[in-house]
């Protein structure tokens, strides 16, 4: 007599236990994020817009390393522009950025050039290199700074600076007056008056 598949299957099946419910349940627990992840998360949730720094830091224009900074807004008259370049103006602050990073030199002009303007400094030395490690290399913090100090609205003029101020690696930079320092020079005037 031949065995149906149907009783074959009843006597494989003859020593299971059914189970209680075909529901299966998920683990819900959920693993806690491993400190890296947790410092990484901090940082991407750390809110940029905050940043009041609006020099941009996108790419530029490379100069070489000895090309001469000059610029000038308009209204800075021709003889004041020429002795800035010629450092006829007493140097009242000077910031050095040689071997900064280009974020920290980026916070570094910002902040020195707000803080010389809000305390009346009006003519400053950056030094910031030529960067030739390799001579066919481009200056990148000279060309950065070239382009952020035309991006300060409290820069009025700039040059690179003479040979015993550190020529190519350095850059005059006139500042406007203080909000001060202009009523002060009002009422001086119209007393004069």
């Amino acid at each position: 007599m031949a065995v149906s598949d149907f009783e074959l299957f009843f006597s494989a099946m003859d020593d299971v236990t059914p189970l209680k419910h075909d529901t299966i349940k998920l683990n819900t627990v959920r693993n806690k994020p491993t400190l890296a992840q947790q410092l990484k998360r901090a940082a991407a949730e750390c809110d940029l817009s905050i940043d009041e720094n609006y020099l941009r830091s996108e790419h530029v224009d490379f100069l070489e390393p000895q090309a001469a900074l000059s610029f000038k807004k308009q209204g800075v008259q021709g003889q004041v522009f020429k002795n800035l370049r010629l450092a006829k103006y007493q140097l009242d602050a000077t910031l050095d950025l040689h071997g900064q990073t280009l974020l920290s030199a980026r916070q570094a002009l910002l902040y020195f050039v707000n803080d010389c303007h809000k305390h009346n400094i009006r003519v400053v030395l950056i030094r910031h290199g030529i960067g030739v490690k390799n001579k066919t290399q481009p200056a990148i913090l000279k060309s950065y700074i070239n382009k952020w100090l035309q991006e300060l609205p409290n820069v009025l003029a700039f040059h690179s600076a003479l040979r015993h101020h550190g020529g190519s690696g350095a850059t005059y930079v006139m500042l406007k007056k203080s909000d001060e320092k202009k009523h002060e020079n009002r009422e001086i005037h119209s007393k004069r008056s």
